[in-house]
This record gives C-alpha cells, structure tokens and sequence, in this order.
C-alpha cells in the first residue's frame, strides 16, 4: 500500500489562515470561517436504524463480501468514507491536498479516543497523495471504489456556502476525470460508485450501470464487465 506521511507544517495555507488545535481537534480558521472534520456530527446517521438508508451505503452495498473493502479515492473532510466503515467496509483513503489531510488525519486522531466512534475509525485508513497513482498501485482489490470529485455546492445554508469555499481555496473542482475513471476501473472493483449533483453530468461521459438519487446528491453506478477468462 502506499506509504503514508504527515502533515508538514511548511506547507503553505492559504493567506490569512492558520491550522490550529482547540481542543476539539484540528482546524483551519481565518477570514470569519473555521473548517474542521468532525465526525462526532455524524452520529445520528450512523444508527442502524438510519444507516442502511444511507444512498452511499445502498450504492456501494455488495453481495456476498462478508469483509467488504473500499477505496475513497477522493476522500476530502472523510464524511462518506465514515459512513462506508460504519456499514463494514474497511476503507482506505486517498487525499493530495496536504492541509485536508492534516484535518482529516486530525479528526481519525480524535474519533479514535471516542467510544462511539473508535471501532468504525479503525476501520479507515489515510493515505496521502495523489488517488490516480495510488489506484495503479495497491497491493488488493476493493470491492469499491468510491469518487466524489468536487463540485460547485449549490446551497442557500450560507454556513454550508462558506464551507465550500474554503474547501474551494484548497481544492479546485475536478480537471481531470477521464484520468480518475480509468484508475477507479483498473483497480478492478466489483463496483465504482461515483457522487454527482442530482442534475449533473455523468463522470467523464460515463453512462452507469444504474443510478441512485435524493433531492441532493446522485450516485451513480458502474459495474464493470467481467474479465475475460
């Protein structure tokens, strides 16, 4: 598996900002905004009761896999990557950008000393770097690969609004989704499940195998052909 790495505090931050410990676990503040994963937000989606009727977890859910894997190749503030681990998938993580990752590797450190959320965090592992590298190169095959390349939010929450836009002062949209298909499909999953806007285009042209949608987000996806014998 590729090998992983911490932040490192010389990585520059965007003007203004600032990465700091509050005690609640890392954040990125400045410009009136503070960014921090969070998971203990989380919690209440996370009872079975709800869990199953999670779109991701209906999307990704796979047949038979009594130990199922997935990979988060663009796994950002780690929400959707929670929700697969809560619902059994060991899940390992891809993220290029440094700060993210140092919020997100903040936020596993935390959840790990809760009680409620230690088992599901043990199941996610965070790899730095870049997800289209890592794809050609894991040593296993999941059984999902999951994508949610970034997309303009389209919110009235202005806290949700703000949000996105620090994200988007880190992370630009997605440039390169042909790129990202092919390495989700060579690591030869069972699945390839990929989050859209409930109106968007499909990933990279690529017409799914089915689709599932809420009034907020679509899940589209692609079950590859088997191979060849």
């Amino acid at each position: 598996m590729p090998g992983e790495r911490r932040w490192d505090s010389a990585v520059d931050l965007p003007d203004g900002f600032e990465l700091r410990d509050d005690g609640q676990g890392l954040a990125l503040a400045g410009d009136g905004m503070v960014l921090r994963a969070d998971f203990t937000r989380l919690l209440p989606r996370l009872r079975p009761d709800r869990l199953g009727r999670e779109l991701l977890v209906r999307a990704a859910r796979v047949r038979g896999a009594e130990a199922p894997t997935a990979v988060d190749a663009t796994a950002g503030l780690g929400e959707d990557s929670l929700l697969l681990a809560a619902a059994g998938f060991t899940v390992t993580m891809f993220e290029k950008d440094p700060v993210i990752a140092a919020l997100l590797r903040g936020a596993l450190e935390h959840a790990a000393n809760d009680s409620q959320l230690a088992g599901v965090v043990a199941r996610m592992t965070l790899v730095e770097g870049d997800s289209v590298t890592g794809l050609h190169s894991l040593d296993f095959t999941p059984d999902v690969v999951f994508l949610d390349p970034m997309f303009p939010e389209r919110t009235k929450s202005a806290a949700v609004k703000k949000k996105f836009q620090l994200l988007h002062h880190l992370e630009r949209p997605c440039n390169n989704e042909d790129e990202l298909l092919d390495a989700a499909l060579a690591a030869r999953p069972r699945k390839v499940v990929i989050k859209r806007p409930p109106k968007g285009p499909w990933l990279a042209g690529a017409k799914p195998s089915h689709a599932l949608a809420g009034k907020a987000v679509r899940y589209d996806v692609i079950v590859p052909s088997p191979a060849p014998r």
